[in-house]
């Protein structure tokens, strides 16, 4: 595991990690968004020529993780399976054996939009799943970035991303955390996965990942 970068939220520490996942350690919680597994699976299932491997590279960070942090939690903000198609035998497979990797950890996903499509995770791996917002604390835990009357949101789905400007014509897009008054936003999990440009601003603070590293722009 990479070195944490501590930060206080909401009156809470947490730990943002340049594996683009939080860790609490108040509740000994490690909170993901965005994995999408399946999603190669999904797309070459509709004839779209990607790569493969991206389900044992994201599971091989979560392992990473797993081993390294004290958790008695695993969380995902949303969108654990992509689509309809990411139920192929091998993804599932691959997940099974890593849930049994993990069979005594308690796992709750938060149901996202692609959830929604893709269904439930099969009842075998032994994740609770719940609608949001999910509660924890200071925090309402959700997949969606919808404000919520009376938490801070901790929310995935948009996948920030910052753009570093260089010299002349150079920039490059990386992964970021964008922590904001009343909504923060988690970058995805996911290898395989996209990303919506966010721009720094008075009411938030970014954090930009590159060089499995966390660098605070704001």
């Amino acid at each position: 595991m990479s070195t944490p970068y501590p930060v206080r939220l909401a009156g809470e520490e947490l730990w943002l990690l340049p594996e683009k996942a939080i860790y609490w350690p108040a509740q000994q919680a490690l909170l993901i968004a965005d994995v999408h597994f399946g999603k190669a699976a999904a797309y070459r299932s509709l004839g779209q020529p990607v790569p493969r491997g991206t389900t044992a590279q994201n599971i091989a960070v979560l392992d990473g993780l797993l081993a390294a942090l004290l958790c008695r939690q695993l969380i995902f903000l949303g969108d654990f399976l992509h689509g309809p198609g990411s139920h192929a035998v091998d993804t599932l497979t691959a997940l099974a054996a890593w849930r049994e990797r993990h069979r005594d950890l308690p796992m709750t996903l938060i149901r996202g939009n692609h959830d929604k499509r893709a269904g439930d995770p099969p009842a075998s791996l032994n994740i609770r799943v719940v609608p949001e917002p999910f509660l924890l604390g200071p925090f309402s835990l959700q997949h969606e970035p919808d404000p919520h009357p009376s938490r801070h949101v901790l929310a995935g789905h948009v996948h920030p991303v910052y753009r570093l400007n260089g010299r002349g014509r150079q920039s490059l897009r990386l992964a970021c955390f964008r922590l904001g008054t009343e909504i923060s936003l988690l970058p995805a999990f996911g290898a395989f996965t996209g990303g919506y440009q966010v721009e720094a601003d008075e009411s938030c603070r970014i954090f930009v990942i590159g060089d499995n590293e966390i660098w605070p722009i704001s």
